[in-house]
């Protein structure tokens, strides 16, 4: 006499699996009987998502079109960007003139135009052309209905890191604003689950960052790589390379959070993904133009102009023999040469709280003698100035992973704070990543470090 052997029992998954799924076949079936379709064609839509939501190609091709979107992102921001700095520095010797002309005080023209008004040029010719290149692109795939795809794609992988699937729509979101992803944070039911998703928003990586980390890719990454790659791609496998250095960082916090302060078991949904339409351009670069290039860049260049003033006053503050700026950049020069960087990146992080998008031109301001910023005709006058100021490609990756990984914008804390209204989480917010970027740029440096020695040996 044989026993029977018993089945193992099902899990809330399994079940909630089973219940949805067999609630669409029955509205599949109900909508076959009840509704009569004339002239339509064959609908690819399901052919189309074998693909796009496989476990074999779904993350290849996922991976594909973000490489591509960063490519042209590259490719066609060069020029552009050029024929701004022309324009925009051109001005600027006018405006020198008429300050001379009018007999104004130098600190006068130096506050105004070698500040604010040299901050708001490099800003708007760095960061113009690629948003309003970026935007665009990404607004179009959002249209298509590509981004529910990617948030199937990336649900079983939340779960395993005991968040809800739901955190990958937030973090797309993030993508254009970190701000913007934090209140999308609303739609996690859970409210254990939807304080992970909100603390670890800050690992993607939001429109203010991707400007400076195309510019610094291209200048240490694709001018480096040039006869193997071509420096587009090699700058845009870099970008990518960055963006999934943030998305394993955000499973990985969010797999500790759930384990440790955020303990719980990560709840499920149904995700339907909408059928694939033709993406109405016209109204995408309507939108993305004006809703979120110029956005901002509006940000940016309110942010630039005070901050612009702001450094080159402490540049050109003398106390004891030194500006200011110096004794800041010194004072924090023992805790960045830790991460893999120096004190005037650090001067420059501080800084640019306010908005990320000015990090680097503050960078460039307090680098240069004076505190006026470099009148950049290129990207290889970037790289120039960094490199005359001691930078190799391992202060390049560690200034990438610590822009990537450090605290929050000022906007971003902001917005915290109005969905929390706790003071603690709020702070969370902003030293939880701040350990994560020290303890990874420290990691990387030394090990850079070790590396340089042993080729050196």
């Amino acid at each position: 006499m044989t026993e029977r052997t018993k089945a193992p029992p099902l899990t809330t998954a399994a079940i909630t699996d089973k219940l949805v799924g067999s609630l669409y076949r029955r509205a599949e079936e109900v909508a076959r009987a009840a509704v009569t379709r004339h002239g339509e064609g064959w609908d690819p839509t399901p052919a189309i998502d074998t693909l796009l939501t496989s476990r074999v190609t779904g993350l290849p091709i996922m991976l594909f079109a973000l490489a591509a979107v960063l490519w042209v992102t590259v490719v066609g921001a060069n020029y552009p960007s050029q024929v701004l700095t022309y324009l925009l520095f051109g001005l600027e010797e006018k405006l020198t003139l008429l300050f001379a002309a009018l007999g104004a005080p130098a600190w006068l023209h130096g506050v105004l135009v070698l500040g604010m008004y040299r901050g708001l040029a490099w800003v708007v010719s760095v960061m113009l052309p690629p948003m309003a290149i970026f935007f665009p692109c990404f607004t179009l795939l959002e249209d298509l209905g590509y981004l529910p795809r990617v948030a199937f794609n990336l649900d079983a992988v939340f779960k395993r890191s005991g968040a809800c699937g739901k955190q990958a729509l937030t973090m797309s979101m993030g993508f254009g604003c970190n701000a913007a992803g934090v209140i999308a944070c609303r739609i996690i039911d859970s409210p254990r689950e939807r304080m992970i998703a909100l603390l670890t928003n800050n690992f993607t990586v939001c429109n203010g960052r991707f400007p400076t980390l195309i510019a610094l890719s291209t200048v240490f990454v694709g001018e480096g790589t040039k006869q193997v790659l071509g420096p587009g791609l090699a700058a845009s496998l870099a970008v990518v390379g960055i963006v999934l250095t943030g998305v394993a960082v955000t499973f990985a916090v969010s797999w500790l959070l759930s384990r440790t302060l955020l303990r719980g078991v990560p709840s499920f949904f149904a995700l339907e993904l909408p059928p694939f339409r033709r993406p109405r351009v016209g109204q995408v670069l309507v939108r993305s133009l004006l809703d979120r290039t110029l956005f901002v860049l509006t940000r940016a260049v309110l942010v630039a102009a005070p901050a612009g003033a702001l450094v080159w006053g402490l540049a050109n503050t003398p106390v004891g023999g030194h500006s200011l700026l110096v004794h800041l950049a010194s004072f924090l020069e023992p805790a960045g040469r830790l991460l893999g960087l120096d004190g005037f990146i650090l001067t420059a992080f501080i800084l640019g709280l306010p908005a990320n998008e000015i990090v680097l031109p503050i960078l460039l301001m307090s680098y240069l003698s004076g505190g006026t910023m470099v009148e950049a005709e290129s990207l290889q006058t970037l790289g120039g100035v960094l490199v005359a100021n001691g930078w190799t490609r391992l202060t390049a990756l560690c200034f990438m992973l610590f822009s990537l990984l450090h605290w929050p914008c000022a906007t971003t804390i902001l917005t915290v704070w109005n969905e929390t209204r706790d003071r603690r989480w709020t702070l969370a917010a902003v030293l939880l990543p701040t350990a994560v970027a020290v303890v990874v740029c420290s990691a990387v440096a030394h090990a850079g470090g070790v590396l340089a020695a042993l080729a050196a040996g």
